[in-house]
Formats: structure tokens, C-alpha cells, sequence
């Protein structure tokens, strides 16, 4: 219940503040929680942005699998699309990804398995690292850099350069 009140709360806020304007007490008086709970657990905003980016786009959801890999690579690219169309979603990307700094984010960590395991599947012709490249940087890049452009984006588009790159 605590942790469902600070998500909620975290995401609150960066909706009307961006993440970069986020703090501990400002979360813990939005939850209603006491600031050193929140403390206790990350330590700092950025490393509680950075969990909180990871949850909203679950790591133990289910990856598309139907037998097509263009299929299931189209569609996971189109889950990643329209999750990062949310514009909460987009700043708690942008916040994880400060939040890492030099080092590689929970969420990038993800979608490298996520990527590692779309590669190792029956008819794949290309790496994870060909994956993420291809695939997820594109995406990554619009929702970083050029948010009013994503829903521009054919996921198609970047799995066929993936699929005829690799083949």
C-alpha cells in the first residue's frame, strides 16, 4: 500500500514538475509517508525515479510469442511505443536514464533480455545487441529527443531493417 502511494505520487509529480524537480520530501508528502521510509529504501530521488521507471513497464510481463518473430518483434516494439506515448511514462524514462548516469539503467538492463531473448529464438538472424540498435534505440531516441514525433513511428519500419539487416 505504501509503495502503491508513492508510485502514485511519483508519477504525480513529474506529470506537473518534470523529474528533474522531484524530491524525496515533496514524494514523501504527497504519499502521505514519512521521508525517511523513502530514504531507507533508495537512498536518493534519482535511484527512486530510476526503480519506479523500471516498474512501469513490467520486466516479468509476457513478451509476445506466436511463431512469428517479425510479428512478435513488431508488436513488442508497438508496446514500447505506445507505453513511452504516456507522458509520464516518457519522464520516468528520462529521469531513470539521468539517474544511471554512466551506468547502464534498470530499464536498458530489461530490454537487453528482452532483446537477448527475441535473438536466441528459432529464425532470428541477428544479435540482441542488433536489437537494441535497430529496434529500441530508434524509439528510445524519439522518446527522449523528439517525443511529438513518436507516433510517427512505424514499428514495421524498424523491424524490417532489423530482419533484412541481419539476414
Amino acid at each position: 500500500m505504501v509503495l502503491m502511494s508513492i508510485r502514485k505520487a511519483v508519477e504525480e509529480l513529474i506529470a506537473e514538475q518534470g523529474s528533474d524537480a522531484v524530491t524525496i520530501p515533496m514524494v514523501a508528502e504527497r504519499a502521505g509517508v514519512n521521508h525517511s521510509s523513502i530514504y531507507r529504501r533508495w537512498g536518493d530521488a534519482r535511484t527512486m525515479i530510476n526503480d519506479l521507471a523500471t516498474y512501469r513497464l513490467d520486466p516479468d510481463r509476457g513478451l509476445p510469442d506466436t511463431g512469428d518473430l517479425r510479428a512478435d518483434l513488431t508488436a513488442w516494439a508497438q508496446e514500447l511505443i505506445s507505453h513511452y506515448s504516456v507522458p509520464v511514462n516518457a519522464a520516468l524514462l528520462r529521469g531513470g536514464a539521468a539517474a544511471a548516469g554512466e551506468s547502464e539503467s534498470d530499464c536498458l538492463r530489461d530490454r537487453r533480455t528482452e532483446a537477448a531473448g527475441f535473438a536466441a529464438r528459432p529464425g532470428s538472424t541477428f544479435s540482441g545487441d542488433d536489437v537494441i540498435d535497430r529496434l529500441v534505440a530508434p524509439i528510445i531516441y524519439r522518446v527522449i529527443f523528439l517525443p511529438w514525433t513518436l507516433s510517427e513511428v512505424d514499428a514495421r519500419t524498424y523491424v524490417d531493417e532489423l530482419c533484412n539487416r541481419s539476414a
